[in-house]
């Protein structure tokens, strides 16, 4: 990570023409403190009259020091693959519902932005998954997840039959509707909804949950984030593997996924006095009294 900042890029929610104005007010104020402005392509379509280079995703990770990405978790979660290999840190403010990982708001925006411009921040490393699937020995996709890898049956398909492995070492065949290979930050995500455990972000596990398994003993599994993870389908049928519900891989039989730690982790940038346990209380309400 380069500090000071010198070129910020700034990145709003695709198709969305409501952040235009935040983007605008934004880059202004940056360019008065004398960073080097830049928006994404996409972003910049909504932008009317803007004085701002505009680069697509790929050339803003090899170009900028930091990326600030205005929407929900959603545009986080698709932004941070693409910059991670990079080692671009990434702030996010919160335009969406939820908001685990955009810790600004519209509100907080220029001010926590002045704060970091100045080195007053806290940074995270957070991991993200590298998933790959192979068919007859040939890897036919690879991809990279910040949540979650799932695979998955579609609404009119039979249950799912895989077999699990970590490490090399045989860990179980299962009948279920799916599985869940999620990071910590993913934790909060799907893997919460169906019955797995909220894991801090700084722990280098990574979880196994099955989606409405056939039997009541498969429980969720916590493993070391080194650990290799392959998964080899026994029964197919309108069954996929999702990365981040951005990416789908339709799935055959006998196809085989290898999951491990991308080497690589995602930068997050938070404002100073930052508390992941303070944003657990507010975003799932523990914060109500009963």
């Amino acid at each position: 990570m380069k500090f000071p900042f010198q070129t910020v890029a700034i990145i709003g929610k695709q198709k969305t023409a409501d952040v235009a104005a935040p983007m605008l007010l934004l880059g202004d104020f940056l360019a008065e403190r004398g960073v080097s402005v830049v928006v994404d392509g996409l972003s910049a379509e909504h932008i009317k009259g803007h004085r701002f280079t505009a680069m697509s995703l790929d050339e803003i990770a090899r170009s900028v020091d930091l990326a600030v990405v205005i929407g929900g978790d959603g545009t986080l979660l698709n932004i941070a693959r693409t910059l991670a290999p990079h080692g671009v840190p990434i702030v996010g403010v919160n335009k969406g519902r939820l908001g685990f990982l955009t810790d600004l708001t519209m509100g907080t925006m220029l001010a926590g932005l002045s704060d970091m411009l100045d080195g007053r921040f806290i940074t995270e490393q957070r991991l993200l998954l590298e998933a790959k699937v192979m068919r007859d020995g040939a890897e036919i996709y690879g991809g990279l997840a910040f949540n979650e890898i799932v695979v998955h049956r579609s609404n009119i398909s039979s249950m799912v039959e895989f077999e699990v492995r970590i490490d090399g070492e045989y860990l179980y065949n299962q009948r279920a509707d799916g599985l869940i290979i999620s990071t910590p930050t993913g934790s909060t995500a799907y893997a919460m909804s169906a019955g797995g455990s909220i894991l801090h972000p700084s722990l280098d596990v990574l979880q196994l949950v099955p989606v409405c398994p056939h039997s009541l003993s498969n429980r969720p599994i916590v493993v070391k984030g080194t650990s290799v993870l392959e998964l080899l389908m026994h029964r197919t049928g309108d069954i996929c593997v999702r990365y981040d519900s951005h990416t789908n891989v339709d799935l055959e039989l006998h196809d085989k996924i290898i999951v491990t730690r991308f080497e690589k982790p995602v930068y997050l940038l938070h404002p100073e006095g930052h508390s992941y346990y303070h944003t657990l209380r507010e975003k799932l309400l523990w914060n109500q009294t009963l």
